[in-house]
C-alpha cells in the first residue's frame, strides 16, 4: 500500500510555508529523509535556511531575488528569467523524485535494499502553487510530477493561488474556488490531493503598518 500522500496548503492567509516547515521538522525528528525546493524565493532573506542543513534537510532555492537591494522594494510581475528559474525548480524536483525512485525495476536483494534507504520520505515544493497561477509553470508540468511520484514519498505543495491583475480577466481553466473568491482559482492538480488546507486571511498586522520581521515572517 502506498503511504506517501499529497498535501496542499493554499489560500490568502499566512502560514502555508510555516506549516510545511513544521512538517519537515517533525519528519526529520522521526528520522525521515526530507528535501525542499523553494520556488520564486531567491536571495538571502529567509532565516529558516540557516538551520535546515544542520537538521539534515536538503534544500534548493530557485528564483530571482525579488527584493531590490537599493530601494528594498518587492518586485511584482513576471519576466523571462522568472520562468527559467521556475523550470529549473520543477526539473530539480523531478530529479529528486527520480533519484529517490531509482530502485524501481532494480535487482532484488542487498543492492535494492540500499537504494530503498535513499528514498525521500517527504518532498516539499514551496510556493509552487503561486508559481503556477502566475504563469511561470503549467498545471500540466505539476501533473506530470505527480504521475512520477514514488508511492512512498509524501509530497507537499504550498502557495496561494491569487493571480496577478493582468491574469484576472483571462479565460482561466479549472472550476471556481468554493468560497467564491475570484482572486483564487482551483488548480487542476488540487483534485488529486489527499489533504487540502486553505488559509483564510481575517487579520494581518502588515495592513496596519507592521513590516515583515526577521525570524517571524522570513
Amino acid at each position: 500500500m502506498a503511504t506517501g500522500l499529497i498535501q496542499i496548503y493554499t489560500g490568502n492567509g499566512k502560514g502555508k510555508t510555516t506549516a510545511a516547515l513544521g512538517l519537515a521538522l517533525r519528519a526529520r525528528a522521526a528520522g525521515k529523509r526530507v528535501a525542499i525546493v523553494f520556488f520564486d524565493k531567491g536571495g538571502e532573506h529567509y532565516s529558516e535556511r540557516a538551520l535546515l542543513g544542520t537538521l539534515g534537510v536538503e534544500w534548493f532555492a530557485c528564483g530571482l531575488d525579488r527584493i531590490d537591494p537599493t530601494t528594498d522594494r518587492f518586485r511584482f510581475g513576471v519576466i523571462p528569467e522568472d520562468i527559467q528559474q521556475a523550470e529549473q525548480g520543477i526539473a530539480k524536483a523531478q530529479d529528486l523524485l527520480f533519484r529517490s525512485s531509482s530502485s524501481r525495476g532494480g535487482a532484488r536483494g542487498g543492492a535494492e535494499d540500499a537504494h530503498e534507504r535513499d528514498l525521500l520520505d517527504l518532498l516539499i515544493l514551496d510556493e509552487i502553487n503561486t508559481t503556477v497561477t502566475l504563469g511561470m509553470l503549467t498545471e500540466a508540468a505539476v501533473e506530470h510530477l505527480l504521475d512520477t511520484k514514488p508511492g512512498t514519498t509524501e509530497l507537499v505543495l504550498t502557495g496561494r493561488t491569487e493571480v496577478s491583475k493582468a491574469l484576472e480577466t483571462a479565460n482561466l481553466p479549472g472550476k471556481p474556488w468554493p468560497d467564491g473568491n475570484q482572486h483564487q482559482r482551483w488548480l487542476s492538480y488540487f483534485d488529486r490531493a489527499d489533504l487540502l488546507t486553505e488559509m483564510h486571511l481575517h487579520k494581518h498586522y502588515f495592513y496596519h503598518g507592521t513590516p515583515a520581521r526577521v525570524g517571524i515572517d522570513y
